[in-house]
């Protein structure tokens, strides 16, 4: 038997290495071994040192990693050797909250006496309570989980499983106010919630968590056979999310993994953010030798309900120069996108005829916008209003929808326009077949994805009107003379004094187009200038 002497210097040096503490003393329940010392793997080891070293820690894990294990070991380390801890596990159901607390319990009761703290009368199957102050507590997730409760450590078992996880997690963070700690750990389960995009935001250094990745290899005892049984046993879908740590390959997205994968490759932040909120991203400025479309959905505009977005798709380079997407009236939606389809030199507009998409378009009629799509009910599409037009696309019915969705897809899976956006790519990912009907996963949203859909089906066929797009370019040579080009979102009429002038300014050049084409007719036109640019450069200079 150790001396007193040695115990003390013992509990000393466990209390100051949590790993030498697991490894010395802490037993666990092997499944086929029983009872047996809790003997680290260099990964576990590594977890550790992370949990000591970072105070947010966020972990993508394969299965059966011996994970939980881990950070219930690490766990009853701190409320036996700190005083007044309170450590605070979530887990997806009772179940699992039970048995963090019985393997604190079991590692907990196996210790030698001379190491064992009294614990505090009262204790349950999801708490245990020590004379110190200190506790561990296991939970299942519910929105009042945690509430107005200080947490010294906060584990999150399985977190991307958790239904309805982002109101838990509003209701967690202020716990974690007074300096706690928190560890989220799970595998994969698709690209969407906080848990997803707080690993992102990891890996990309953007915020303050630890990003650690475990896959299936890790573990020095999995080799190449073992993998190809688990192959054999579980479908890819399993493989990839429970042994790759891939937050890919859902089997009923909308859109194959292979082009989610590409779409992924390329995602990239925009270059500036502007418009509301800052929401309206861009990745390339307006170009006059470029020619726009801008395709929008449109929502009511509640706090709690679907955005209402756009999409500017370049024709000319193939991509999608920006996009927005916000809780937004439809009224100021029209303003909005009056505004920014003016900016991409009257682009051709196309909003959706939905319940809400009807104010839309009346409030981008009554500001007078240039170059809008209209519906034609007996002739081929054309852009020019006539007595059978209506404004605006209409899709309505469910054979319309569907074949407007696979165009998307088409155009996503041959390359046709390139989107950087990883707000519309995360929407991708939980968009899928249903039994009825294709459509966002229940408790996500689909408004950029179904914008693209229009987008993508009016690309092909978008003919610009020239007129508009001329006016376009004069109006931002009649901006130098006022501050404010469109009138902005305030403004309850069509843009003033930049669009008379240049209105007046396009009559004017429309009216003497043909008795000065002389006059430019000789001049050299420059390097990398289109003729149309060069003729209209001439149009202005005798003009202005």
């Amino acid at each position: 038997m150790a001396s007193t002497q040695q115990q003390i210097k013992e509990i000393i040096r466990c209390g100051q290495d949590p790993k030498y503490f697991i490894n010395k003393y802490v037993k666990i329940q092997h499944p086929i071994n029983g009872t047996t010392p809790f003997t680290t793997f260099p990964f576990q080891d590594d977890v550790i040192d992370d949990l000591q070293a970072h105070r947010f820690n966020i972990i993508v894990k394969s299965r059966q990693l011996g994970i939980s294990t881990v950070t219930a070991a690490y766990a009853l380390w701190m409320v036996l050797f700190h005083r007044d801890k309170n450590v605070l596990c979530i887990a997806t159901k009772l179940k699992t909250a039970q048995n963090f607390i019985t393997k604190v319990k079991f590692a907990f009761n196996n210790l030698p006496k001379w190491l064992i703290l009294k614990p505090k009368n009262g204790d349950s199957k999801q708490h245990i309570s020590f004379a110190n102050g200190s506790q561990v507590k296991a939970i299942p997730k519910s929105e009042d989980a945690g509430r107005s409760e200080a947490v010294s450590l906060l584990i999150v078992d399985e977190a991307a499983h958790i239904d309805g996880f982002d109101n838990l997690w509003a209701a967690l963070l202020p716990g974690l106010s007074t300096g706690g700690q928190a560890c989220m750990l799970s595998s994969p389960n698709g690209v969407t919630g906080v848990f997803h995009r707080t690993y992102v935001d990891a890996v990309a250094g953007i915020n303050d968590w630890n990003p650690i990745e475990l896959k299936w290899d890790v573990h020095p005892e999995r080799d190449a056979a073992w993998f190809a049984e688990q192959q054999r046993l579980f479908t890819k879908k399993e493989i990839n999310q429970e042994y790759l740590c891939e937050f890919l390959g859902s089997g009923d997205t909308y859109i194959a993994a292979d082009d989610l994968n590409y779409l992924k490759s390329i995602i990239r932040p925009p270059s500036r953010r502007d418009g509301p909120n800052g929401q309206v991203w861009i990745w390339s400025e307006p170009s006059f030798e470029h020619k726009y479309v801008v395709s929008a959905d449109v929502a009511r505009g509640d706090a709690n309900g679907d955005y209402s977005a756009f999409h500017v798709f370049d024709n000319t380079m193939g991509e999608v120069a920006a996009e927005y997407m916000g809780h937004i009236r439809p009224d100021a939606f029209g303003k909005l996108l009056d505004e920014w389809g003016r900016r991409y030199y009257n682009a051709l507009m196309v909003p959706e005829l939905n319940t809400y998409g009807h104010h839309t378009v009346t409030v981008l009629q009554a500001r007078d916008y240039p170059n809008m799509y209209y519906e034609q009910r007996q002739r081929d599409p054309a852009f020019y209003p006539s007595s059978d037009d209506i404004p605006g696309f209409n899709m309505h019915g469910k054979q319309l929808r569907e074949r407007v969705l696979a165009r998307m897809e088409e155009v996503i899976r041959n390359r046709l326009v390139r989107s950087y956006s990883q707000r519309f790519f995360d929407q991708l990912t939980t968009f899928i077949d249903g039994n009825r009907r294709t459509e966002a996963k229940r408790g996500t949203h689909d408004d950029l994805v179904m914008c693209f859909a229009i987008g993508a089906s009016i690309i092909d066929i978008a003919s610009i009107d020239e007129s508009a797009r001329r006016l376009a370019y004069i109006m931002l040579e009649a901006s130098s003379r006022s501050s404010n080009l469109y009138g902005g979102l305030n403004d309850n009429g069509p843009a003033s004094a930049p669009y008379t002038q240049a209105t007046t300014m396009l009559q004017q050049v429309q009216a003497k187009e043909q008795t000065k084409a002389q006059q430019t007719a000789g001049v050299a036109r420059p390097h990398g200038m289109s003729e149309d640019t060069h003729r209209m450069m001439g149009q202005l200079a005798w003009l202005l």
